[in-house]
């Protein structure tokens, strides 16, 4: 792993790292969708002083085998499901073989890495939900399903007492919050699941925070381009746009362009065609007044790997917190990274 940084037209480059030993055994490691976190310009020149720059790592020791932790995923015959059923198999998970899904998919076996999973329409969902909790008492439920159901799965997940991980955006977020909080139910609850953008993200609030107005008079242009399926304005973007504001510059988040023009994708935003059905670019770009410099932010993913195993991470993290009977309830995937569960 190489992190270049550039700053005018002078280049730093960090020794190489040897990220071997972070990676799970299994194929978790894998690079099949990848990531391009963040890029700064200037056309000032930089002078450069010196930065210590330091990442604490915690390891993670799992307080019980994985094939010990049972994982409901709803809905496997979506494509983030599916990515996310994988994973938990690829990582030592125990896949349970049931998964509810929307009307009109019921009825269909899906075969997830040679495990079997019976698909059942919400309709079922009280009678589907016993059958699991019987077989599998401590089962943690991973939701990918629609923008119009999260508060009622998260009403009903809560109201049965099943920890559960919500990857799904949209909904009434404060009605969701307040839910889960009310009912005492552990989950991990959070619309972007990729660990390194959410350390990207984590990183701007950090900066708005510390350096309030330091890009006050500013202007900023925020694109995001997602797969054509995906309806509303990206989660993500509104959460970066909302410590742009506190750096001090005024934009609504309802400026944010949204991209889901195939060719524009391609040709604009310099979308792989092969990725058009499943990817996340998102480009920040601020100027001066004069124009005078310019910086650019940038994370751009291909591929649902990198979210499916943020996924799986926070189901791993969420099992521990319940075992070790938390105090806390409720939790984000930046408490899923400050619990060491970056492999």
């Amino acid at each position: 792993m190489e992190a270049l940084f550039s700053c005018g037209l002078s280049y730093y480059k960090q020794p190489k790292v040897d990220v071997s030993k972070w990676q799970h055994a299994s194929k978790y490691g894998s690079n099949e969708g990848f990531a391009n976190i963040m890029w700064i310009h200037s056309r000032d020149k930089c002078k450069v002083g010196h930065a210590n720059l330091s990442l604490e790592v915690v390891s993670m020791n799992m307080m019980a085998t994985t094939k010990d932790i049972p994982i409901m995923v709803n809905d496997c015959s979506g494509k983030m499901g599916r990515a996310v059923a994988e994973a938990a198999v690829e990582a030592g998970l125990q896949l349970v073989p049931f998964c509810l899904t929307g009307p009109g998919f019921g009825g269909r076996v899906l075969n997830i890495n040679n495990v079997e999973v019976h698909a059942h329409e919400a309709s079922e969902k009280e009678e589907i939900l016993d059958k699991v909790l019987d077989r599998y008492p401590d089962v943690i439920i991973a939701d990918y399903t629609l923008p119009s159901a999260v508060n009622e799965n998260a009403e009903f997940y809560s109201k049965r007492g099943v920890p559960f991980v919500m990857g799904t955006t949209g909904g009434d977020r404060n009605r969701l919050l307040k839910t889960v909080h009310d009912s005492g139910v552990y989950a991990v609850i959070a619309p972007q699941m990729g660990k390194q953008v959410v350390a990207f993200q984590a990183a701007m609030e950090i900066m708005a925070e510390q350096f309030p107005d330091a890009f006050k008079g500013y202007k900023l242009e925020v694109t995001e381009s997602h797969q054509s399926s995906k309806v509303d304005t990206s989660g993500t973007a509104r959460a970066v746009v909302a410590s742009f504001n506190k750096l001090g510059l005024s934009f609504d988040a309802e400026q944010i362009k949204m991209v889901r023009d195939p060719e524009e994708q391609v040709t604009k935003m310099g979308v792989p065609e092969e990725h058009l059905k499943g990817h996340a670019f998102h480009t920040y770009s601020l100027s001066s007044a004069d124009g005078l410099v310019t910086f650019q932010f940038q994370h751009n993913v291909c591929g649902r790997s990198i979210y499916a195993q943020g996924t799986v991470d926070a189901v791993l993290f969420l099992s521990n917190k319940i075992k070790e009977s938390s105090e806390k309830k409720v939790y984000n995937m930046v408490d899923v990274l400050r619990g060491g569960s970056m492999r």
